[in-house]
């Protein structure tokens, strides 16, 4: 019974081994950190409700760009939500309130507020 491995050259790459250190030296080479799913990145967009795409305010639309799935699943998400604890209509019309149009840097619930304040002055 042969017990070698193939020495096919697409498909078997020699592992190379770390560098023989003496006693006490440190492994030069820093340890690769990954990166967190949904953690910070620059490519990522901002939390915006969408002109394009929407088809009721652009809550799903927005929240589908931001994490990076499908729009249908989120629009599922907010159906079953609704359906089993009546929880997806507030959630959307809170995001509705909280979220910004795109292009806007300033919420609906925001500039509620803010003119609320500047009448009372």
């Amino acid at each position: 019974m042969d017990t070698t491995q193939p020495q096919d050259t697409d498909t078997y790459a020699p592992q190379t081994e770390a560098p023989q250190l003496g006693s006490g030296q440190a492994d030069p080479r820093p340890e690769p950190r990954p990166e967190p799913p949904f953690g910070y990145s620059p490519d990522r967009p901002a939390l915006r409700r969408p002109f394009q795409g929407r088809m009721l305010a652009g809550v799903a639309e927005g929240v589908a760009r931001y994490f990076g799935v499908d729009t249908t699943l989120v629009r599922i998400g907010f159906v079953v939500l609704t359906v089993v604890g009546g929880a997806g209509v507030p959630l959307y019309l809170a995001g509705l309130l909280l979220v910004p149009d795109e292009g806007s840097d300033q919420s609906i619930a925001a500039s509620i507020i803010e003119s609320l304040q500047n009448r009372n002055r």
